[in-house]
């Protein structure tokens, strides 16, 4: 494709190497969140869905700080409602990986959610970036 630039960032193009720093400084204060949220919803909810809703609130956070900080790209419409899709495969590892811990391995849901969350950071990284910088003509 000639010629193809992105026309939806709000800064310079950052490196790579520097998108990936701030994606885990941004996924260690996304993981806090989630992490709190979890522990508070945990103690009136079962484990599983104490997890979904600490993850579903902390990743609109993750959205909002990864386009300014990470990506340096403007949030909009599209890329919120596409952001969801863009962590269905962190959703799948990590709820997978709670359960595994939880009820194959019996080694209890205090800490299930980060042991199971960190198999899943290179596919969110390279899937929320497809999302939040898209080639220009891709689909």
């Amino acid at each position: 494709m000639p010629n193809a630039t992105l026309s939806t960032s709000t800064a310079p193009a950052r490196p790579i190497s520097g998108q990936i720093i701030t994606f885990a400084l941004v996924g260690v204060v996304n993981t806090a969140t989630y992490y709190g949220l979890y522990l508070l919803f945990l103690r009136y909810l079962p484990y599983l869905a104490a997890h979904i809703l600490a993850f579903f609130l902390s990743m609109i956070g993750s959205f909002f700080l990864n386009a300014r900080f990470t990506y340096r790209t403007r949030p909009t419409w599209r890329k919120f409602l596409l952001f969801p899709l863009t962590n269905a495969t962190n959703f799948v590892i990590t709820t997978v990986g709670v359960y595994v811990i939880v009820d194959v391995l019996h080694v209890g849901s205090t800490f299930a959610p980060l042991v199971a969350s960190a198999a899943a950071i290179p596919v969110t990284f390279v899937v929320s970036r497809w999302v939040m910088l898209p080639k220009v003509g891709a689909v």
